[in-house]
């Protein structure tokens, strides 16, 4: 589908890159710092065309990429930056056919990225407690994805508990961005099958701690990591290269756990401390090893 579509989401971009993002509709009017151009201009033309405005102003009308539309987009809940949108489905190896729950929905930024792993076979079961945010998410969902058979939204509290699914299969996979995921924990290590996977994302230290406190507690969670992500372009002028000035820095932690066999993983009973000497130990047999 080349042509923009009356419905549809498109963005007017200027010769120094900002974005401009408009629903078209027929009929409607675009006003733009006291210049005006019909949609019925724009509807019908190919993607990618330059379009002139009343006063002579030029943009090019582009349907936005899936990142630049989750930055556009009307927003319930802060929304998830594309570039950890790009590396959630990957981390939580969300994979076509995956039976995958969400919470909460938000905007519903990290609900498409999850819809368009899972592929026309797979399932997302996203839970949102407020009406408010979900009724933005499933808007926004909608606009950009059209209608989605493979959603499931449920007005519900994940701190509450967790459903299985009607069929009685538990999910491959669970993703939580929730202020306190930790909470979750217990409810996720019954609905998740044996090897599936655990992810969420929290933007600050105290609270991952929480989370792999949580966790470790479970006993049925291991191979557990956290990591952060920082996102710098550059400018590229001829002879002329350098870092661009801005960049987007921290924006949050993702850990990743997996489900396995209870005790697998169980957290021993020692102090901070005695863990830290017993990873020191540890290091110096691995170098007289290696000596050896």
């Amino acid at each position: 589908m080349s042509q923009l579509q009356n419905g549809e989401r498109v963005h007017l971009v200027d010769k120094k890159g900002r974005q401009y993002a408009l629903t078209l509709k027929a009929g409607d009017i675009y006003h733009f710092s006291g210049e005006t151009i019909p949609h019925d201009e724009l509807i019908g033309k190919p993607d990618g065309t330059v379009v002139t405005l009343s006063k002579g102003k030029r943009f090019l009308a582009l349907r936005p990429t899936f990142g630049e539309y989750v930055l556009k987009m009307p927003r319930g809940a802060q929304v998830l930056y594309p570039k950890d949108l790009s590396l959630i489905p990957m981390w939580a190896d969300v994979y076509p056919g995956a039976r995958v729950f969400e919470a909460g929905t938000g905007s519903g930024a990290l609900t498409m990225a999850l819809l368009r792993a899972v592929g026309p076979t797979g399932l997302v079961v996203t839970y949102e407690a407020r009406d408010d945010f979900a009724r933005t998410a499933l808007t926004n969902i909608e606009r950009y994805m059209g209608p989605v058979s493979t959603l499931m939204p449920c007005r519900k509290n994940a701190y509450e508990g967790i459903d299985v699914l009607e069929d009685g299969r538990l999910f491959d996979r669970l993703v939580l961005d929730l202020p306190e995921p930790w909470q979750v924990v217990p409810h996720a290590a019954k609905v998740l099958r044996s090897g599936g996977i655990y992810l969420s994302f929290v933007p600050t230290i105290p609270q991952v701690m929480q989370t792999v406190d949580a966790l470790e507690r479970t006993s049925v969670f291991g191979m557990i990591e956290t990591f952060e992500t920082l996102l710098r372009t550059w400018s590229i002028q001829g002879r002329s290269v350098r870092p661009d000035h801005r960049m987007v820095a921290h924006s949050g932690f993702l850990t990743v756990a997996r489900k396995v066999e209870e005790g697998w993983w169980s957290r021993p009973s020692k102090t901070v401390e005695a863990e830290a000497a017993g990873e020191q130990d540890d290091e110096a047999h691995e170098g007289e090893d290696a000596e050896a």
